[in-house]
């Protein structure tokens, strides 16, 4: 099995109307520490796809999100956790290949990782922009509410709604 999952409002609490743009600004979400040991005994790869439009903006240098980035990656290993690998799309364009929910950091994912089945997958992410993503590569999707609480469930594109990562975790042990 392989995990899929977006950053802001899923791993991290996400800024509205802005970005993280210093490690400072990164905050685990609730229960996401405690959830990534329990993901990283299920799950044989484990990626974070995240689209980061801050980069083609000019407000934070890709240098600047790989010190984030491994901060992050520090206090998840400290916790028991992993992360496998980290795709990110810098554009600012929405209609970018890479630029969720375009497929192309799942499909850099696969070829990267080749043993990679979509059908074996799960995408956990917080806007109906993650969900199509991982429909479109044929996910399952897990729909975290912690930006977009009016998403309505049930909804073509969510085949699951958890809480928080944490809640995702339990449900699958």
């Amino acid at each position: 099995m392989y995990l899929f999952l977006d950053r802001d409002g899923v791993i991290n609490d996400e800024i509205r109307d802005s970005y993280v743009l210093r490690p400072d600004m990164f905050h685990f979400s609730a229960g996401v520490l405690e959830a990534m040991p329990l993901l990283a005994k299920h799950f044989s790869r484990i990626f974070i796809t995240t689209n980061q439009r801050c980069i083609g903006r000019g407000l934070l240098t890709t240098a600047g999100l790989n010190e984030i980035h491994a901060q992050m990656l520090d206090a998840i290993r400290a916790h028991g956790g992993r992360i496998d690998k980290i795709y990110f799309c810098p554009d600012i364009d929405s209609s970018s290949p890479c630029r969720k929910p375009a497929t192309g950091m799942a499909l850099q994912a696969q070829q990267d990782f080749p043993e990679i089945d979509f059908s074996q997958a799960v995408m956990v992410g917080n806007t109906l922009s993650d969900m199509q993503f991982g429909k479109n590569m044929g996910m399952r999707t897990i729909f975290i509410p912690s930006t977009r609480p009016e998403t309505p469930f049930p909804h073509p594109l969510i085949d699951q709604r958890c809480d928080d990562l944490l809640q995702f975790a339990q449900s699958i042990q």
